[in-house]
């Protein structure tokens, strides 16, 4: 049985079945008669909020044939206090696979022990092993294979976004930049688990000189909000603008995982100059969730 719950666990092989799968689907859709889930209920189970990722699951679900039921936390007796390990084991007699954003890792991990169903790493405060294949398809569309190539990350450089961009570098051999104060670097311990070529620097400007690709996210994600004064003064500079597109290869793309806050992690004019990439990589994540769906029941 398979399961996505980390790009640290998924093979190098089967992240490229599922990006070269996710061309097809996409090339495909709305003529495609693929419906590997045809006669199956999947659950969406959030305890964050969503819009880019519970839109793209369940269209997903629906475009490759099952039904789909979404529960919050205030739906099922989770929200109570129920273990998840004896939600899951519930669930799993009675669904075909869960698709899961929470905040603990652990929590969906032991749901996929338990539930004995495909599962679905949908966010974690850990990874966000989806919105990173999505990153890496829309990248691959336009510039080709990524080896070789290097992202900048800016920002937040310890939260999931880069910490699956470090699983994923190691994984398809390009090179990492993450540019962050030293309080909102990714650990050294991940950093030495996942190997690859990856760069940690304080210095923004050295991080984009000559990227392909320059990447943000919020400063301050969900479940941080009582650090906000905090993050925001340590991370001001660390923004993505008209200047460090400058100092990025020519021909460089500028993406965001939504929702942007600008004039923070990147500034009005530059969102505005490469919406039609990110909103791209916003639609892509339908494709490829589909892929991944696609790729778990195989």
């Amino acid at each position: 049985m398979k399961h996505l719950l980390s790009l640290e666990t998924l093979s190098r092989a089967d992240m490229e079945t599922i990006l070269q799968n996710a061309v097809v689907l996409k090339r495909q859709r709305g003529d495609s008669q693929h419906k590997p889930l045809a006669g199956q209920t999947w659950a969406l189970i959030f305890t964050k909020s969503s819009t880019r990722t519970r839109v793209s699951f369940e269209v997903g679900i629906r475009e490759l044939g099952a039904s789909v039921m979404f529960l919050s936390s205030n739906d099922i007796q989770l929200g109570r206090g129920e273990p998840i390990k004896d939600t899951a084991r519930v669930l799993g007699r009675m669904i075909h696979g869960a698709v899961i954003r929470t905040f603990a890792q652990k929590d969906v991990e032991e749901f996929a022990a338990y539930g004995k169903i495909p599962t679905i790493n949908a966010l974690t405060d850990d990874e966000h092993p989806c919105q990173v294949l999505t990153d890496i398809f829309t990248f691959q569309e336009t510039h080709g294979p990524i080896q070789g190539k290097v992202v900048t990350f800016v920002g937040d450089g310890a939260c999931n976004m880069p910490i699956s961009w470090v699983f994923a570098a190691a994984k398809l051999g390009f090179e990492l930049r993450i540019a962050a104060p030293k309080a909102f670097q990714p650990p050294a311990e991940i950093l030495k688990r996942a190997g690859g070529k990856i760069v940690v620097t304080e210095d923004l400007q050295a991080a984009a000189a000559g990227a392909d690709l320059l990447y943000t996210d919020v400063w301050i994600s969900m479940g941080k909000e009582a650090e906000s004064a905090e993050r925001i003064r340590q991370l001001t500079g660390y923004q993505i603008n008209q200047s460090i597109v400058k100092l990025a290869k020519p021909g460089a793309l500028v993406m965001h995982c939504l929702p942007a806050y600008r004039g923070k992690e990147i500034d009005e004019e530059t969102f505005e100059a490469n919406a039609d990439t990110i909103f791209t990589e916003a639609e892509n994540r339908l494709h490829v969730q589909k892929s991944i769906l696609s790729w778990i029941v195989s």
